[in-house]
């Protein structure tokens, strides 16, 4: 008995030992089904949020003939809708922390739906930004828990991967979104498309159920939601992550000034038709996909914004000469390919930088994330559309580029990331 105790003995701190590094295990982690599952739901979460910008800027020339108003005007309808997203994100991260994230899913879902169908009966303008604002909102609790769900389950560099193949696969969104508005707004009017927008997120809300908690009860804040909103100020003396969500807001800030104009410049200025932008941007946004995945080859992992920036500084600069003086669709068309990938490098890097440093507040640090580059969308939109559009949007991208740059060498000249 003495032996066989004996030799039983040196199994006991391995025991201990495994069941330390194993806390609570994740089934994203150990189901391969789930896993697959789950980065497909977390790519519709994310797409809600492309969508409800993307899919109905084909409409934006229709919208301001429809409602009598100028193409600022009619911008500004993008800038509520990325109010609402940013505020709501601020809400939901600290309420997500505290209640969990599927419950918080499942009423921004509901609000977002109540938006759209609310939208279509529109009868002036004021009511119709109202109603996109409330639209953002909805669509800011799945566009945050597709970044925050991932930071509850890893940490490091499979976080990194996860968020790369999510914002990879999740490059079909704005690929897709504008070529089916564009078709949708063609055969069945603006309003049309925000029909469908309420339907996919009733689509999403139907799979909801299947989707389990990630943040597990023992996790959670104990404090009120509101109590914890303080929170954000520590997060926001974080210089590491202060600069990675500057950056992803500037960088976003090109993409949205790029989205706001295009329906004119395109449509209005090339005389192109709905459906045809809609292709024209879909295409172009593959770039996106393809510039997320080619950040992860990039060790360490923020090198990548470094050689983005060097693909900005010459497309950006040839495109805003080109929307000055030259005119030519093509030259603009390979300038915005050329800034759509390298913003996907961003996107992909700043997402998981960020997210890797506040990981301990996930909610708060996803919000603030998402708020960076609503706050910095909502400004630049309706600037686009002032006087001369295409004037006014080679200046957007000129003056966004240089803080693109500063935030670059800023992120370059920190220490590593990700265990690095």
């Amino acid at each position: 008995m003495d032996n066989h105790h004996i030799e039983k003995q040196p199994q006991q701190p391995e025991t201990s030992q495994s069941s330390q590094q194993e806390p609570p295990l994740r089934p994203a982690q150990t189901d391969k089904k789930y896993y697959c599952f789950l980065v497909l739901y977390l790519v519709l979460l994310s797409a809600l949020g492309s969508f409800v910008n993307d899919m109905y800027t084909p409409s934006l020339p229709e919208m301001a003939r429809y409602f009598h108003c100028s193409a600022s005007q009619a911008q500004l309808s993008l800038t509520f809708g990325m109010i609402g997203l940013g505020i709501g994100q601020l809400l939901m991260g600290p309420i997500s922390d505290h209640y969990g994230r599927k419950i918080v899913l499942a009423v921004s879902l509901i609000v977002f739906i109540v938006g759209a169908v609310v939208s279509i009966f529109s009868p002036n303008m004021t009511v119709f930004l109202l109603c996109r604002f409330v639209q953002g909102a909805g669509a800011a609790g799945g566009y945050f828990l597709a970044r925050t769900i991932p930071a509850d389950i890893y940490q490091g560099r499979e976080l990194a991967k996860l968020m790369a193949l999510i914002g990879a696969v999740n490059g079909l969104a704005p690929a897709s979104s504008p070529v089916l508005g564009g078709v949708i707004a063609d055969y069945g009017g603006w309003k049309a498309v925000f029909i469908v927008l309420a339907a996919f997120a009733f689509l999403v809300l139907c799979i909801s159920p299947k989707l389990k908690e990630s943040l597990y009860r023992q996790d959670r804040t104990s404090l009120p939601w509101y109590r914890t909103l303080p929170g954000y100020i520590k997060l926001m003396k974080n210089t590491q992550f202060m600069v990675h969500i500057s950056l992803k807001g500037c960088a976003l800030g090109l993409l949205f000034s790029y989205i706001s104009a295009a329906p004119f410049i395109l449509e209005v200025h090339y005389g192109f038709s709905q459906t045809m932008y809609g292709v024209i941007i879909g295409l172009n946004s593959l770039a996106l996909a393809a510039g997320s995945m080619l950040s992860l080859r990039f060790n360490p992992f923020k090198n990548a914004v470094v050689m983005a920036s060097a693909i900005l500084l010459p497309s950006i600069g040839v495109g805003a000469y080109a929307l000055w003086h030259i005119h030519s669709f093509l030259l603009f068309e390979i300038c915005s390919v050329t800034m759509l990938f390298a913003g996907g490098m961003i996107f992909s890097v700043t997402n998981a930088l960020a997210m890797n440093e506040g990981r301990t507040q996930a909610g708060e640090a996803s919000a603030l994330l998402g708020v960076a580059g609503y706050l910095v969308g909502a400004i630049v939109a309706p600037l686009v559309g002032i006087g001369n559009i295409l004037h006014s949007t080679a200046i957007v991208f000129l003056v966004l580029l240089l803080f693109v740059i500063v935030f670059s060498v800023w992120t370059y000249c920190l220490k590593s990331d990700l265990n690095q």
